[in-house]
């Protein structure tokens, strides 16, 4: 670790399973109209409206980019906010009036604005045509890119199959993005190998998070170092003494002021709190501020010798899963601005320092992921389909400039993470397996084709070039 002043980097990873046109409620497109106006609407308001804002990292997978820019989502993005989510919440807050329950029916009318304000975003854009001119200019914030559909580059079976994933996914920032790319690629779960080295510095990933917790130790100062993998690219380690303070179960979300995202009313609707009052706003803020000078404090304690902590969340997690999120953040950020440690980009973290070489017991497969391994991807209930999509690949790659466009896009969406995570984690019933099957289905289909099958996947990858077979 070097000396001097430390320096602290908040990285929000943005993501999102393609689901724009594929099912709606309780798994689907909704998933997307949810997190455009209660995460990324807020969370974008309070990087645009602080003076640190440009100091926070913001990945946006292209995927999600995919979505965001599809023909038709504002028409159907407002028809959720104005129709569906009206409804629920008007017939909520009756119920709980009704019923003598005036503080839920309070906490609802509270959050309900936060939708109404989203639908306000709406009519006064006429020129909008998607949710991307309507989040406070998501893409257009992006610093970070990530692999097409983020796939688990450690689990794909070829070079051609990582090649692709990650030319198509920065080529898509670099046509997208409102600002020049500097190399830095989240990559997908924090999955890393060694053997991934040669490919990203030929894509010209100059800087990744990795978790190195288990090879270098929870909380040792070697976490508050980058490190080069010898072919252009600067691995930052999460650093897990502050990431856990967030970012584990029972850290500071689980604090009883805060909103309980696991109870919930008929509608799927969440007017309590973790300790079974209704939730109450000002209380929640209030809680919020004190937890953010208690992180900031933390982070002040640990860099106190000087280094770099890598603190990195799902956006999503900031606003819709924890509805507190974004004033923890806005808190954190004036906590920052009065008394540092200085906040700093990740592409500046990682050109600013010359980074040691990656240690023995570092150079090994690691992810965020349970168990900080592949094991979610690679788990003996998803083993046959992680099979069934490396034999698919194996299957385009062999037909080199042969196999048609719209195989290679059925392709990059098989090769999503999401289906294996969702499946291991039992939270989607069937829909990760349905979509699963549909895209292996669809893949065999094209490559079976005679003709020229349609190369179009919705809007996935529109800027794979149909004129020319595979990325």
């Amino acid at each position: 670790m070097s000396g001097g002043p430390g320096r602290v980097v908040l990285v929000l990873h943005t993501h999102l399973p393609y689901v724009e046109g594929f099912g709606t409620w309780p798994f689907g497109e909704e998933w997307l109209w949810e997190a455009v106006a209660t995460s990324y609407r807020p969370l974008l308001g309070v990087l645009a409206r602080h003076p640190l804002g440009d100091r926070v990292t913001v990945s946006v997978t292209p995927v999600l980019g995919d979505q965001l820019a599809a023909p038709d989502v504002a028409r159907r993005y407002r028809t959720f906010l104005d129709d569906v989510r009206e409804d629920v919440f008007a017939r909520e807050i009756d119920g709980l009036s009704a019923s003598g329950a005036h503080g839920a029916a309070r906490a609802l009318e509270v959050q309900r604005e936060t939708y109404r304000a989203a639908s306000r975003a709406v009519a006064g854009a006429a020129s909008a045509r998607s949710p991307a001119d309507l989040t406070g200019g998501l893409l257009a914030r992006a610093d970070w890119t990530s692999s097409a559909t983020h796939a688990v580059l450690p689990v794909l079976a070829t070079d051609e199959g990582v090649t692709a994933q990650l030319r198509v996914g920065i080529d898509a920032h670099r046509r997208r993005a409102g600002r020049p790319w500097r190399g830095g690629l989240w990559l997908p779960e924090c999955a890393y190998d060694p053997s991934l080295d040669d490919a990203l510095g030929r894509a010209g990933v100059r800087a990744a998070c990795v978790d190195l917790t288990d090879p270098l130790g929870h909380g040792t100062d070697a976490q508050l170092r980058p490190y080069a993998t010898g072919c252009g690219t600067t691995l930052l380690p999460l650093d897990r003494t502050l990431m856990d303070l967030v970012w584990a179960d029972g850290a500071i979300p689980a604090a009883g002021a805060y909103r309980d995202s696991h109870r919930r009313t008929t509608f799927d609707l969440m007017p309590w709190s973790n300790d079974g009052r209704a939730w109450d706003p000002d209380r929640a803020r209030e809680r919020a501020v004190a937890d953010a000078a208690a992180f900031v404090a933390a982070a002040r304690e640990r860099l106190a010798g000087g280094g770099v902590a890598t603190v990195a969340m799902d956006t999503e997690f900031l606003g819709h899963w924890w509805l507190e999120g974004p004033w923890w953040l806005q808190a954190v950020l004036d906590e920052l601005h009065r008394d540092g440690p200085e906040p700093v980009l990740a592409d500046d973290a990682a050109a600013g320092v010359d980074p040691a070489p990656l240690p023995s017991p570092a150079r090994t497969t690691t992810t965020w992921g349970a168990r900080r391994s592949l094991w979610t991807w690679s788990n003996p209930g998803v083993a046959d389909r992680t099979a069934r999509m490396r034999r698919a690949e194996l299957d385009v790659v062999a037909r080199g400039p042969a196999a048609p466009v719209r195989a290679w896009r059925e392709l990059l969406a098989l090769q999503s993470s999401d289906w294996a995570f969702l499946h291991t984690r039992g939270t989607a019933g069937d829909y990760p397996d349905v979509r699963a099957d549909g895209h292996a289905e669809a893949l065999d289909g094209a490559l079976a084709a005679l003709g020229s099958p349609d190369p179009s996947v919705r809007n996935l990858a529109p800027f794979l070039d149909a004129a020319t077979p595979g990325p």
